[in-house]
C-alpha cells in the first residue's frame, strides 16, 4: 500500500480490527459508585457491528489501558477472544497480536482516541480515531468517524470495512430475507 491509498483502499486488506475501550467503545465517561464499583455504557449498535464484522471473516481484538470486569464481560458476550487489559503500551500489545496471527501491518486496523493509542494508529494499515479525540489524534489517523465514541463509532468502522470488502450487502440481505 502506498501513502496515497484512500482509507477505503486500506480497508479492503483488513483481517483484524483492534479497538480501544474508553472513548471508542464507550463515550469515555467513567462512573465510580460509593461502594467502590464502577460502570460503563456500551452501544448496542457497536456490538451488532462487531458481530457482523466477525461473521464476515474479520477478527476483532480489544486493547485497553484500564482493567474492568465489564470489559471482560462485553468481550465475551461479543465473542471477542483477544483481550488485553491494563495495557498503556498499545503498540506492544498490537505487535504481539500481529505476530501471533501472522498478519502484515496492512491487514490490521486500529481505532483509538488518545495518546496511548497514537503509535498503534500510526503502525496499523488503517489507523482510525473518533471526533471526540484531540485534534492531534485526528491529524495522525487515516480516517476519523462521523460518530463519537460510544455513540456508534465502532459500528461505523465495521460497516466501512465491510463495505470496502464487499460483505456489507450480504449482511444486510441476511436480515432482509429474515434468515
Amino acid at each position: 500500500m502506498s501513502r496515497t491509498d484512500t482509507p477505503k483502499d486500506k480497508a479492503r486488506s483488513i483481517r483484524l480490527l483492534a479497538l480501544d475501550v474508553d472513548g471508542v467503545l464507550t463515550d469515555g465517561s467513567l462512573y465510580f459508585h460509593a461502594d467502590g464499583s464502577e460502570s460503563k455504557a456500551f452501544n448496542s449498535l457497536d456490538g451488532h457491528g462487531i458481530k457482523m464484522l466477525q461473521a464476515s471473516g474479520v477478527e476483532v481484538a480489544i486493547i485497553t489501558g484500564r482493567r474492568s470486569k465489564m470489559v471482560e464481560q462485553r468481550a465475551k458476550a461479543l465473542g471477542i477472544k483477544i483481550l488485553f487489559q491494563g495495557r498503556e503500551d498499545k503498540l506492544v500489545a498490537l505487535k504481539s497480536i500481529q505476530e501471533s496471527k501472522q498478519l502484515e501491518w496492512s491487514q490490521i486496523a486500529y481505532c483509538g482516541d488518545d495518546l496511548p493509542d497514537l503509535s498503534a494508529i500510526k503502525a496499523s494499515g488503517l489507523g482510525i480515531t473518533v471526533p471526540n479525540a484531540p485534534e492531534y489524534m485526528v491529524q495522525h489517523a487515516d480516517m476519523c468517524t462521523n460518530r463519537e465514541g460510544g455513540q456508534g463509532a465502532v459500528r461505523e468502522v465495521c460497516d466501512f470495512i465491510m463495505q470496502a470488502q464487499g460483505t456489507l450487502q450480504d449482511a444486510i440481505d441476511h436480515y432482509l430475507l429474515g434468515c
